[in-house]
């Protein structure tokens, strides 16, 4: 008799142990059956414009066509493009094998804000990139969160001592684009009410405070600033500028600076998950939108697409961690779709090979 008992707690236990799994781990596949079907191409060629290749001075560009080609991309912005001689080696690679399909950002170091002169330098180099071939400047999130001037402050985005910079990219013709900060809840208390919770849970070193190394508000406020103060220059607000999820406040804003674009990137499931409100978004907006995806994971861009292009109810994201929720698409008219896909991007990026994209 012991000897039953003894079996049956430990099936018992066994059993308990197979269902006790953590939210981490639970991920249901939906029993929902409804019409809809992947969408693995895009419907028009089309102009990633939030793309990052590191080694593109010495990689072998044709895999990445390939794999451009499979997914309809015309044109791949590269926005990790350096300066000086690294940017040249990449311009070069480019240029001899595939010229028309790529464009390349350049960066601007920071370092030695401070200086004498540092303003004046950083312009000079930023117009030599542009003269080797650069289409655009790249403003990745450090600044406003991790760089400092030579006293060892935070330099904020609106910073007067880097006016130069911006001002010569109006000059030059060029666009800024720039990612401020990151989602809001990253600086929101970490508890049952945060929807990145399975985020931080996961990647605990996204999680910041307001004095880490500010409030996310304040980088916010900056950013904006620095489109007001520099109205002759074109911005391109990375990830929608953190309101995908507030397309309301994000339309205040279109209408509030008229240099400023909005692309894309990263934010999809904010999109994929209010199909009418966002639908009418884009139709509104439609002059002012970009396509972009960040990562570079070919087998991400059905979900864009999808969300895009269709009409489809609730189909899963690629990651839970970034959305546990489904996406619905948002069936743009096709003439929306140009302009988001390529049309904007060509209008406001120099030296792009128009001839690749339909009328």
């Amino acid at each position: 008799m012991k000897i039953l008992i003894t079996i049956l707690l430990l099936v018992s236990v066994s059993a308990f142990a197979q269902n006790d799994i953590s939210f981490e781990d639970y991920n249901p596949k939906s029993t929902l059956v409804v019409p809809g079907n992947s969408v693995n191409k895009a419907k028009y060629p089309f102009i990633d414009i939030h793309s990052h290749q590191s080694r593109m001075g010495s990689q072998d560009l044709s895999g990445l066509i390939k794999d451009m080609d499979k997914i309809n991309m015309g044109i791949m912005i590269n926005l990790s493009g350096g300066s000086g001689e690294r940017l040249k080696q990449a311009l070069e690679n480019v240029k001899e094998h595939y010229p028309n399909r790529f464009g390349i950002f350049a960066n601007v170091d920071f370092d030695g804000v401070g200086n004498p002169g540092w303003a004046e330098a950083a312009a000079k180099q930023l117009e030599e990139d542009v003269k080797n071939g650069a289409v655009g400047l790249k403003i990745f999130k450090s600044l406003g969160l991790r760089n400092k001037d030579i006293d060892g402050k935070r330099l904020a985005i609106d910073d007067p001592r880097m006016d130069a910079v911006w001002e010569k990219c109006g000059v030059l013709g060029i666009p800024v684009i720039i990612h401020a900060a990151d989602p809001k809840p990253f600086w929101d208390p970490m508890d049952g009410d945060n929807e990145r919770w399975l985020e931080l849970k996961t990647r605990p070193g996204r999680k910041r405070s307001d004095t880490d190394p500010a409030p996310w508000q304040q980088i916010i406020d900056e950013q904006h600033n620095l489109f007001r103060k520099h109205p002759n220059t074109t911005f391109i607000n990375a990830h929608m500028g953190w309101y995908a999820n507030d397309l309301g406040h994000l339309g205040e804003l279109i209408e509030e600076f008229p240099n400023m674009y909005v692309e894309i990137a990263a934010v999809i499931a904010e999109l994929g998950r209010q199909p009418r409100f966002a639908h009418d978004f884009f139709v509104k907006y439609q002059d002012k939108i970009l396509f972009g995806k960040d990562s570079w994971r070919p087998e991400e861009f059905p979900t864009y697409f999808r969300v895009l292009e269709s009409d489809d109810e609730y189909f899963p994201y690629h990651k839970k961690y970034h959305a546990f929720w489904a996406m619905y698409g948002l069936d743009l008219p096709d003439e929306v779709l140009k302009k988001v896909y390529y049309k904007n991007a060509l209008k406001i990026v120099p030296g792009l090979d128009k001839s690749l994209f339909p009328k």
